[in-house]
């Protein structure tokens, strides 16, 4: 959700904020600020704006933004409206400390009203204001410095935070601190400058050496000095460096009008950056060292479950139903934001699969450590080198598709259904629960998906044209069967998520227990209709539909005669097989999407009220 920028060193500080706010965009916000510290003066300069990150820099036109020390956030409102006041950072009573934060502190209207009696008066709706004001009051009542200021403040402070804070009576030094919410540190040269972020794309150009802070760790960042990282108790935490390397043109538009667009048609290259080291068809093999170094665990497990949120959830659905069918073991998914509270059986003997593409969602990571604590194992399937899933899981497999800007996932989907894939090939090939035969097959095909998913993105100005007609639809059914089911549930988020058009998925024989009532001539209904799983019941789905003069676009494989006879559209992929169908079908439906949004004008990268990281409940 939120995005923080900071930087201690001998740069002027203002452009790196912004470009790194920039690069943050893409996390969902509805207001921007930053502070400086002017050397020249001893002043902390602060400008805010509602809106885009444009608009800060308009409010800062003019005014100094001098200074080799500063920090910067994007918003995205929880407490109080989306608005100057309610904007980071936020300052304390005294105007000596200010301080930007994601996350969310949970006691924070008992602390408020204890500080109100101690004379603190407030000037924002926010949490975080309350928190700003508490480190003033143990830094001037305590008589200590900054660090231990925070470090006590934080103490008292339940919730989720990631904090970046400045003192002017202390130049050059940034205090750090998270629980819950990413932070990593970057070292820059020479290891006297350091650059603070939630997450690793906006100081990457700058330096790919990073330590990602855990939970209840607070980092010293001095300029000239070396790093310091303590624990909340006051003991000394050792620094673990990690190299990161990010593919920086990823993270531009490559001459694409939107990053949606551009990561959709990345999708070939990156699975074969997914595949590759992994799937090795010259040696008929499927190599993931995850298990081959869990494999007792992942063969003995009773059961896996899946624990997801949004499109992560739907390929936890796909991965089940491959899992189950190749392996034989019974899978269950999840919704995160439900596991913790449903009082879960899960114990030893259980593999957790989390999915997530930050890494860093917050009811997923709730939900792992819950299994964790019971006893389960815990694999992750995240794209976020680094980030707070990968380091609280036992093993896992990264997904490798490259940062995804966009709000809206769509590489990440495909990456995510291409690793479990590869996960239920790898265990089945342990357990000789598939065939030979079987096995080298979907290798085979596995293989081919990336030039077929180049052929799909062929029809671009074909689902363009037809986008277009209907882009003042208000409503939509999206209907599958099988592995196809989720990919329905797919196209019909994706839809909702950046044309604010109400759609709905469902298994297409279960359109007549209900959702056939809304089918009329203004009913646009999609059908993922393959040649694969129950062919012939869609086919007969579509005739109850039809009968109700229903719209159809359907996603149908090449050369089917029958289908294209009966609907108003069709889309073609190739011919594959049923398990590997979805990395096909989904295509079509996320191009669909992204060119009704765009004719309905909106801005498909950054949907309203969305984010692209929930590190909130």
């Amino acid at each position: 959700m939120c995005g923080i920028v900071g930087y201690t060193g001998c740069r002027e500080a203002y452009p790196i904020l912004i470009k790194g706010l920039h690069r943050l965009e893409y996390r969902g916000y509805d207001s921007a600020g930053t502070a400086l510290f002017s050397e020249n003066y001893g002043n902390l300069n602060i400008f805010k704006a509602s809106g885009k990150v444009s608009d800060l820099e308009k409010a800062a036109e003019g005014h100094d933004r001098s200074g080799s020390m500063g920090i910067a956030h994007t918003r995205w409102a929880t407490h109080g409206s989306p608005n100057v006041a309610n904007a980071h950072p936020h300052v304390s009573q005294s105007g000596d400390i200010t301080l930007v934060h994601n996350g969310i502190i949970e006691n924070y209207a008992v602390l408020r009203d204890q500080l109100k009696a101690k004379g603190f008066t407030f000037k924002s709706q926010t949490d975080t204001e309350v928190l700003v004001q508490l480190i003033e009051f143990i830094r001037t009542t305590q008589e200590t410095d900054i660090v231990n200021a925070v470090r006590l403040a934080l103490t008292k402070a339940i919730g989720a935070y990631a904090i970046v804070v400045m003192d002017k009576r202390t130049p050059d030094v940034l205090v750090a601190a998270r629980n819950a919410s990413p932070m990593v540190i970057g070292i820059g040269e020479n290891d006297s400058e350091f650059f603070i972020a939630s997450d690793a794309s906006p100081i990457a150009e700058y330096t790919n050496r990073m330590v990602y802070l855990n939970d209840g760790e607070v980092a010293v960042c001095v300029k000239g000095s070396p790093l310091k990282v303590l624990n909340l108790e006051n003991d000394s935490v050792e620094a673990k460096v990690k190299k990161v390397n990010l593919d920086l043109n990823m993270l531009d538009k490559g001459g694409f009008p939107h990053f949606m667009l551009k990561e959709i048609f990345d999708q070939p290259n990156v699975l074969k950056d997914c595949l590759r080291g992994r799937l090795l068809p010259e040696h008929q093999r499927v190599i993931l060292s995850a298990v081959t170094e869990h494999r007792e665990e992942l063969l003995n497990a009773k059961r896996f479950i899946v624990v997801s949120c949004g499109t992560s959830w739907h390929a936890g659905l796909i991965g089940k139903q491959l899992i189950e069918d190749f392996c034989q073991i019974p899978v269950e998914v999840a919704y995160a934001s439900e596991f913790r509270y449903a009082n879960p059986v899960v114990g030893p003997g259980d593999i957790v699969i989390a999915i997530s593409q930050s890494g860093e969602t917050a009811d997923t990571l709730a939900a792992i450590n819950l299994a964790k604590a019971k006893g389960a194992m815990i694999f992750g399937i995240v794209n976020a080198v680094g980030s707070s899933i990968a380091r609280h899981t036992d093993t896992g497999t990264y997904i490798h598709v490259g940062p995804e800007i966009g709000v809206a996932s769509t590489k990440a989907f495909t990456g995510q259904v291409t690793v479990l894939i590869m996960l239920a090939l790898a265990l089945a090939h342990e357990k000789k629960s598939i065939s030979t035969a079987s096995y080298q097959e979907v290798l085979a095909e596995l293989a081919l998906i990336p030039e077929k998913i180049e052929k799909v993105l062929e029809q671009n100005d074909k689902i363009k044209t037809l986008a277009s007609r209907y882009a003042e639809c208000r409503n939509f059914l999206y209907l599958g069967r099988g592995v196809n089911y989720p990919v329905a549930l797919e196209g019909a988020l994706k839809l909702k998520e950046i044309s604010y058009i109400h759609a709905e998925g469902y298994p297409a024989a279960e359109m007549k227990h209900g959702p056939i009532a809304l089918v009329d001539e203004d009913m646009p209904v999609v059908f993922i209709a393959t040649h694969h799983q129950l062919y012939e019941k869609v086919v007969s789905n579509m005739q109850e539909v039809i009968a109700r003069k229903g719209k159809i676009l359907a996603i149908v494989t090449e050369g089917d005669e029958l289908v294209k006879k009966m609907v108003d559209e069709v889309i073609e992929v190739p011919q594959t097989l049923n398990c590997l169908a979805p990395l096909l079908t989904v295509i079509p439906l996320q191009i669909l999407a992204y060119h009704i949004a765009v004719a309905k004008g909106l801005n498909v990268d950054m949907p309203r009220n969305l984010a692209k990281s929930v590190t909130v409940e």
